[in-house]
């Protein structure tokens, strides 16, 4: 019966076992058997083989999701060998990340440090700088203005002579460049004064080739200025020197000719209509060149005390301040309204503001001084103060100003030393970056 009962526990804890081996795998089983016995072995370490533990952890989750034996077993070698390479390199990772590869990891905490944007970053956060001017400004010393065009580079067009519009090639505020046809121009007088000198210049021509004995001299010199005269007609009438050299040689073109654009510019106070007779001296059109433009102010004497021809101004129009130069002044007052003008020239590269727009201008004063910056080239630093951003060879740094004045947009700002190229668009783009914890201008 012991024998029986021995068999029968025997059996039933064989059975029991192949139970359980059917069911996990024998690989698993073992790997079980090894799991539950880790621990005293991790005890028994030096306390920092912690992948052992991890991967017991990972095989008895594996064990619960019905993974296969050799796989659990697998990805327990695996894993521990992961866990046990992410500890042992944790510190190094640690100080790399105190770097960003470029050698601004310790940089970037440093107060003042300058900001570096290539041309392409500035341009897609709106950047623009401006050259301080050597003048000092003042808010007090403004006046309004107006743009009008450059007298020096503006043409007016106007025969002298009748002409008949023939042809027009252009519409008003169209761009031309020099040289290029406006006009075709023609009539009983534009045909008169052609044949006037083709016949005059033929004449010269054969008196000029007879020997001294063969033609007086007074004859040789009436023969010349009447030639020149009828000449300087055709140049009245805005013909070029090379219409009027073809057209001796062409005599078949005489009764119209095509008035050329004598500068680059715009088509301005277009009053050509087709068909229409225009007496001599009308004008047809104007072209002016608006990459210069004056500005014309009305002034106070005591605004113009400090003024004189040569010496810098600020012109603001619309969001836009310009530097520009005064190149005279009246020196007489208005008997209505007790101002003097004050003619100022300024650039307009790529004609952002045209002739006819109102305008603001700043003044130098010594006095008073400062430079005049607008709204969007002031931001508070850390502490509260107003700064400005200062472009120089490393970059962009902020510079604290005071702010002594503000008016309608403009800021009468001191502390900045003449000729600084300072940020007047995009301050608080820079200020924002500036703010950041561990910034990085090269968005690594």
């Amino acid at each position: 019966m012991k024998n029986q009962k021995s068999v029968k526990n025997s059996f039933g804890s064989s059975a029991t076992t192949n139970a359980i081996t059917r069911a996990m795998g024998f690989g698993l089983f073992i790997t079980l058997v090894a799991a539950i016995s880790m621990p005293s072995t991790v005890v028994a370490g030096d306390g920092h083989d912690h992948g052992a533990e991890a991967s017991a952890k990972r095989e008895l989750k594996n064990i619960s999701l019905g993974n296969g034996s050799g796989q659990a077993e697998e990805d327990s070698h695996d894993h521990g060998k992961e866990e046990m390479h992410d500890h042992d390199v944790g510190s190094a990772d640690k100080a790399e990340r105190t770097d960003d590869g470029h050698g601004h990891g310790e940089e970037a905490g440093e107060e003042g440090h300058a900001l570096e944007l290539t041309a392409a970053q500035q341009q897609l956060a709106g950047i623009k700088v401006a050259r301080l001017s050597e003048e000092p400004f003042s808010l007090e010393a403004v006046a309004t203005a107006t743009l009008v065009v450059d007298r020096d580079r503006t043409m007016t067009l106007a025969p002298q002579l009748d002409v008949r519009i023939e042809q027009r090639h252009v519409v008003p505020g169209q761009e031309v460049t020099k040289g290029q046809p406006l006009l075709t121009l023609g009539g009983v007088a534009v045909a008169q004064a052609q044949a006037d000198y083709i016949n005059a210049a033929a004449e010269w021509s054969r008196v000029k080739r007879m020997s001294r004995s063969a033609v007086s001299a007074s004859r040789r010199l009436q023969a010349q200025v009447d030639a020149e005269l009828k000449r300087a007609t055709l140049e009245a009438m805005k013909m070029t020197s090379s219409q009027i050299s073809r057209l001796e040689s062409d005599p078949e073109t005489i009764g119209s000719y095509q008035l050329l654009a004598p500068i680059n510019g715009r088509v301005q106070q277009d009053l050509a209509m087709l068909g229409q007779v225009v007496t001599a001296g009308t004008a047809l059109m104007q072209l002016t060149d608006e990459s210069y433009l004056w500005v014309e102010a009305q002034v106070t004497p005591k605004q113009s005390e400090n003024v004189s021809v040569g010496s810098k101004a600020l012109v603001r129009v619309g969001d836009k301040t310009l530097e520009a130069k005064i190149i005279g002044r009246s020196h007489e007052l208005d008997s209505v309204t007790r101002t003097e003008q004050i003619l100022v020239s300024l650039e307009n590269p790529g004609h952002v503001i045209h002739a006819g727009q109102f305008a603001e201008l700043y003044l130098p004063n010594a006095v008073q001084g400062g430079v005049i910056l607008p709204d969007a080239a002031l931001t508070r630093g850390g502490d509260g103060d107003w700064q400005v951003f200062v472009q120089d060879e490393d970059g962009f740094e902020a510079v604290e100003v005071e702010v002594v004045e503000r008016q309608r947009g403009m800021n009468l700002v001191r502390g900045l030393a003449a000729g600084s190229d300072v940020v007047v668009s995009g301050a608080f783009f820079l200020a924002s970056e500036q703010a950041k914890s561990g910034f990085d201008i090269h968005n690594h």
